[in-house]
This record gives structure tokens, sequence and C-alpha cells, in this order.
């Protein structure tokens, strides 16, 4: 009686609900609509990513280490080829004074810089002492500091050496400072954040060495692929330095992630595309999108204030953003799909300041757009 009644409910709904979506039953006797062949897509990504409609860093650490995994910002106490005299002295027109490194955990010590002296192009360094637990402490307080922000924040971490340029400079400085933060107890991995112009081939063999004792990334500031765009933010190094670094560190078996900065001045979404196709070539393993901030003290800053830039408004970079997204490889992890700028710092956009507004009208609109990763390729 149950199954008679159930088949005549079944044939009853078109008559009683008409108009809407074909209604069907799961043996619970629950009710699903059918879904379009972009829907089901749109589903079936999210389900492989954890819940979002592309490859996140999230999904990528549950996957490789079993959990998630919260990066400590920490300064090796380096600089830059293009702030220190080597290649120029200002930086590149976006970099704040801290080097990209605002959030990182500070040094607490002087005495420590970097002084390269060029000799037949190729600088040589000098004063530039290791001392040996400053790693350790800065782990150590950068955990203190997330465990005093959030309720969770894991329990392994990823050593970021995000300020400047982290392999500028010589191997016996670069080699005990990444060993002490691979021999940290809770550091599960190491990123290191620098410019592919930084690498020599004795370079490349350490991190070959340290990534056989734990996970080891390189994160490269392109950018752009654009060579004219690259001239005016005044990055210091041509493409063909970028996809001979990428080669090389593929050759060691490096993880490589690429930073891209969508909204640079005088480029167009098209130009931003651009870039995104052309990573699709080189096998890369990772990007960070990042919108352009204008921070006090940098270039960008007196070029706003006289208004010849304008950063790009909330809707203007979230469909950019989405465009890129859709064109990106789904093999590559995305690492970050907006910024923090510091709020001392910021001038503009304030509306970046933001951030979970514009992370869930981001998935807001991917879910409905049916838009993923790669959907565009």
């Amino acid at each position: 009686k149950i199954i008679f009644f159930r088949k005549r409910l079944i044939h009853a709904l078109p008559r009683l609900y008409p108009g809407r979506s074909r209604i069907t039953f799961t043996k619970m006797g629950r009710h699903r609509r059918s879904h379009s062949p972009e829907e089901a897509a749109y589903e079936m990504h999210c389900r492989q990513w954890n819940g979002k409609p592309y490859y996140s860093l999230d999904c990528y650490l549950k996957q490789q280490f079993g959990e998630k995994l919260y990066k400590i910002a920490i300064d090796g106490g380096m600089t830059c080829p293009n702030r220190d005299g080597t290649k120029g002295r200002l930086g590149c027109s976006f970099c704040s004074e801290g080097g990209s490194g605002d959030f990182a955990v500070p040094r607490n010590m002087t005495g420590d810089c970097l002084s390269p002296v060029p000799i037949h192009g190729a600088p040589v360094y000098s004063a530039l002492t290791y001392h040996a637990g400053i790693v350790t402490r800065q782990i150590d307080e950068g955990i203190r500091r997330l465990k005093d922000s959030r309720k969770y924040c894991g329990n392994r971490y990823i050593a970021y050496f995000q300020s400047y340029s982290n392999t500028y400079a010589p191997i016996s400085y670069l080699r005990p400072l990444y060993e002490e933060a691979l021999s940290h107890p809770l550091v599960a991995g190491v990123s290191i954040a620098t410019r592919p112009d930084c690498f020599t081939p004795e370079t490349h063999e350490l991190l070959a060495t340290c990534h056989q004792q734990k996970p080891v990334w390189i994160e490269l500031g392109l950018q752009t692929m654009h060579e004219r765009t690259a001239k005016l933010i005044r990055r210091g190094y041509p493409l063909s330095c970028f996809e001979e670094t990428v080669q090389s560190l593929k050759e060691c078996g490096i993880p490589v992630i690429v930073h891209v900065i969508l909204g640079l001045p005088g480029e167009t979404p098209e130009d931003m595309l651009e870039t995104i196709r052309y990573l699709n070539t080189l096998g890369i393993n990772g990007i960070k999108l990042q919108l352009l901030h204008i921070l006090q003290g940098t270039t960008l800053a007196d070029d706003w204030q006289k208004g010849l830039i304008a950063p790009l408004t909330k809707d203007e970079y979230i469909a950019i953003l989405l465009d890129c997204i859709a064109h990106l490889s789904p093999d590559i992890v995305v690492h970050r799909i907006t910024g923090d700028g510091p709020k001392d710092l910021l001038l503009a956009p304030t509306w970046s300041l933001h951030k979970r507004d514009i992370l869930n009208t981001i998935a807001h609109q991917m879910k409905q757009t049916h838009l993923y990763q790669g959907c565009l390729i």
C-alpha cells in the first residue's frame, strides 16, 4: 500500500506543482531538483575541492598534511637587489618599506642587515650575520599571536619567510636560517618569498636538500607577464629570468607559487588574463591573486594622490578575479584570491578592508553563475 501510494503521489506532483522543476524521490523519500549540466559540473568541482569552486590552499593542505595549517610570517633579515643599489634603490613601485612583509613577526634585533657590494655585476655579501635562535623566537611569537587571536589555530604551521627577497644572501647565511625553521617541532613546511633574480646554483642545491627534510615552497613575485608594465612598476628583471628560475626549481623538485597583482596601472582585463594563460603553460604549482593596494610611502601612492592612477572598484576586481579563476588550470593551487593591506598604511581602495564581505560576494557570484576554476579553458 505504501509503494502504491508513493507511485500515485509521484505521478500527481506535476499537476499539483505546475511550472516547477521536476522532482524525484530518493529511497528515503526526500526530494531533489534536477540540475542543469552547468550546475552539476559546478557542484562536482565543489565536492572535489572541499566545498569551494576552486582548488584552495586549505583543500591542498588537508590533502597533503591531513589537517589545516597556518602560516607564520617571519623576517629573514635580508633586503632586495631593487633596494640596495644593485638594480635600484626605490624598490618596486607598489612595495612598502617593509618589503611586503608588514605582517611578519619582527626580528627585534639590530646589526644583522645586508650590505652587498657589486663586483663585476655579482653581489658580494658582507655584514650579514646569522643569529642562532632568532627564527625560533619569531615562530614561537607568531604561534602565540595566533592562539591569542582565534579559538583554533591548528597543531602545525608553515614558516613563511615573507619580508623582502629571502634567497638574497650567501649560502653560509641561508643554510642555518632555513635549517632552524625546518627543525622547529611545530613546523610542517617552509615557504620562501623571493625574486627570480636572487638565485645561484648553490641556492638551488640548498633548497633541494632542505626539501628532502620537509616540504619547501618558493614564492616568486612575477606580478605580470607584460614587460611594459614590469618597467612601469620597476620590477627590475626580464620575463626570461622568471622562466629560467621556474624551470630550475622544477628540475630540483621545488614547488613554485607565483604572485600576480590584478589592477596594475595601464593593464586591461585582457592583459591580466594573458598573464593567467601564460602561467598555465609553465607548470607552476600555486598562485596568489592579489588586488593592487596603494600604500603610504610608495611611488604608487604619489601617483594616486596626483590623480594619475585609480585602483579597481570592488565590482571591477571581482569581475576580473572570477574571469582569471575561470581561465586558471584546475591543477594550480589558489593560495589567495584577495589580499590584506596594512590598515595603518592602506590609502586605497578602502573597500578591501572588508575582507569577509569580499569573500562572501565572490562565493555568491561563483555559485550564481556556476563558475569554477578552469571552466573556461
